[in-house]
């Protein structure tokens, strides 16, 4: 019945959009006259269908043609619209990225138009809500984050995750000559630690073989479908049709609905897990878990609103730190300078220790870092942020204009227009990184002295901008810098996909198309080790 309902459905479709097609066209006429151009690099516009033929044309590569519409404009800013959508501008333009994100804040909300899409996945969480709902999750999250109880507790669950299941897999695989998916790895490792750290539960993906429990790798499954199928909802044709698939539980929205069942379900668990341990500490905090903070501090708080909680806390956590070491991990195993230096810093630091610690044999197999340590690999830090520049984890930041407003760089943007930055765009423009700008070079991010600089979070807004930057960053970076010690100091990482660029795919992430396949040897030896075997 669903399948006659679809079918028959398509005619009257077409019929009912044709008139709406031509309004749009009137209104897109009318509006250009009214309007200041948008800037030098904007895109041809067509007959009725506007600038949408470049869109269709380049849906399946939206990431890699932003970085072509910014370098075709001098001012790296494209404005265009299309039937059906908005206004959109394209920007990788550090000046604007700050107006948008921090000196006009309240005129870029996220708006209906991003947050309508999503909210049937994260609902009014943080990463989707603007106003009152968006602040008091952003100060319960501030102050979460600024506890120094927090951090211990990541340190030592990343700590133990590392030592327990991550090391011990790559032995087995160098052992016997495995070849790993390090980016399925890297997911279960981050899904592992976000679920420990905000919620006090061990899902074990990352645990021996078939550990895990059922639900939580049902609950993966739908999480990677939803993202990749809810981001098809922004590219034509789904952009215009999307509601009226959901509405008549056509394909893929009646899987998306599907999928999303699983997560609400899982989410829920957690939830109602949460509230129980509550309830059984007399409503006094009953872990050093997130959630467990946030229940203990707003006890008034809907299950669907902790629910909520549950799935932005679970995007942010383990699927960008997840992304950022895939890429990462593919720079370093084409670059052996990079690597080598990375190995040099791990050893100087571990040498600092007493000599019962150091040598890089015996205890380094079951001893860690502290976070000390971890402060003091600049060059690692540097390696990690310069993957990011390059291949950042989330590549696109999108914005919704509540009133008519011009860019620092003369750009109009009208009332409901869309405003994306690009922040793969912007690593691949050579006024902003010079001439070597797609080369992978850790020591951009060093001074003289061989600490690391940081830059401006408009010129690298990885970390997002202004009132919205990421609060977990330092949290992220420890994460990041703790994996890749413990394993570049034991192991290296040779990658098996052949000469090829990986392909991109983006989802909610940048990910790697088809994982990340790699093969695991030992590390060098230390200088000594060769000298006594010469």
């Amino acid at each position: 019945m669903e399948m006659q309902l679809s079918q028959a459905s398509w005619p009257l479709l077409l019929v009912l959009l044709l008139p709406l097609v031509c309004l749009l066209y009137l209104r897109q006429d009318h509006n250009r006259k009214q309007q200041p151009r948008a800037s030098d690099g904007d895109l041809k516009a067509y007959p009725i269908v506007g600038r949408f033929p470049h869109l269709a044309k380049n849906g399946h590569r939206l990431i890699e043609w932003s970085v072509e519409v910014a370098k075709r404009s001098p001012t790296q800013t494209t404005a265009f619209k299309a039937p059906g959508l908005p206004g959109v501008v394209i920007t990788a333009n550090p000046d604007n990225i700050e107006h948008i994100a921090k000196t006009s804040f309240a005129n870029y909300p996220k708006g209906d138009f991003l947050s309508s899409k999503l909210e049937d996945f994260l609902g009014h969480g943080i990463f989707n809500s603007d106003g009152e709902q968006w602040l008091w999750q952003r100060k319960a999250a501030s102050m979460e984050f600024s506890k120094r109880s927090l951090r211990k507790f990541i340190v030592h669950t990343v700590q133990s995750e590392v030592v327990g299941r991550l090391l011990p897999l790559l032995e087995q695989a160098e052992r016997h000559g495995r070849t790993l998916d390090m980016q399925h790895i890297f997911e279960c490792f981050t899904f592992d630690n976000i679920c420990n750290v905000a919620f006090g539960e061990d899902p074990g993906c990352l645990a021996k073989e078939g550990a895990a429990t059922p639900e939580a790798a049902e609950f993966v499954r739908a999480f990677d479908y939803v993202q990749s199928a809810i981001v098809g909802r922004f590219r034509p044709p789904a952009i215009f049709l999307w509601r009226l698939q959901r509405a008549l539980n056509m394909e893929p929205e009646k899987q998306i609905r599907e999928a999303l069942g699983v997560i609400h379900g899982y989410a829920d668990r957690i939830v109602r897990r949460c509230r129980e341990k509550w309830a059984a500490a007399a409503g006094s905090e009953s872990g050093g878990d997130f959630l467990a903070h946030i229940v203990a501090a707003r006890g008034d708080l809907s299950d669907e609103s902790l629910r909520d909680v549950v799935t932005n806390l679970l995007l942010a956590g383990r699927d960008t730190t997840s992304a950022a070491l895939t890429w990462f991990f593919w720079l370093v195993s084409g670059r052996p300078d990079v690597e080598s230096k990375i190995v040099d810093e791990i050893r100087r630091v571990r040498g600092s220790r007493s000599s019962s610690h150091g040598g890089g044999t015996g205890e380094t197999t079951t001893t860690t870092f502290t976070f000390d340590e971890l402060r003091e690999m600049h060059y690692i830090q540097a390696a990690i942020t310069e993957s990011m520049r390059l291949y950042p984890p989330v590549p696109v930041g999108l914005h919704y204009c509540n009133q008519d407003d011009v860019l620092p760089d003369g750009t109009f943007v009208g009332k409901g227009w869309a405003v994306q930055h690009s922040v793969y765009a912007m690593s691949r423009l050579e006024g902003l990184w010079g001439k070597d700008c797609e080369e992978f070079r850790p020591e951009r991010w060093l001074r003289e002295d061989g600490t690391f600089q940081p830059e401006s979070p408009f010129r690298f807004p990885v970390f997002h901008a202004g009132p919205r930057m990421c609060l977990g960053k330092e949290l992220a970076y420890i994460q990041m810098k703790f994996i890749v010690s413990c394993a570049f100091e034991r192991f290296s990482f040779q990658y098996q996909g052949g000469d090829e660029h990986p392909e991109l795919e983006l989802m909610f992430m940048l990910r790697m198309k088809g994982g990340l396949p790699m093969q695991v040897t030992k590390q060098r030896p230390v200088p000594e080790a060769e000298a006594d075997l010469a």
